[in-house]
């Protein structure tokens, strides 16, 4: 008996504790990204509720765009945006890891040319 409450406050400790750090994602994060016509600054604006992540992504051609398939577990993220350009969608997939006040981002944007690393900080 005492080994299967200490199983259940076991696993709501955890739980708790991946719910704690989803809650540090909430804000603003910004990024400098080098492109074809210099560096840009990317804006990417976060909510947790859960595990579940929704916000957008300011700066990037085509304005802002809402992300979706959002989600956190843990200190790992990921999340997709469709961008729209003369009537064709094309999906990015952004996977990374939250640490502190530094979100760490891989970007795929599926076209071959491999990922790109994005280096978000935590706006002040």
């Amino acid at each position: 008996m005492n080994l299967r409450k200490f199983v259940v406050i076991a696993t709501m400790a955890l739980s708790f504790g991946a719910l704690v750090l989803a809650a540090d994602i909430d804000g603003k994060w910004t990024a400098e990204v080098a492109g074809r016509n210099g560096t840009t600054t990317q804006t990417l604006t976060l909510k947790a509720a859960g595990d579940k992540l929704t916000g957008n992504l300011e700066g990037g051609r085509g304005g802002a765009v809402e992300i979706s398939d959002g989600t956190i577990m843990g200190s790992n993220v990921a999340f997709k945006i469709v961008r729209e350009f003369n009537g064709n969608k094309f999906e990015q997939t952004y996977k990374g890891t939250l640490a502190g006040d530094d979100l760490k981002l891989s970007m795929d944007n599926g076209r071959g040319r491999g990922p790109q690393e994005i280096a978000f900080k935590r706006a002040k």
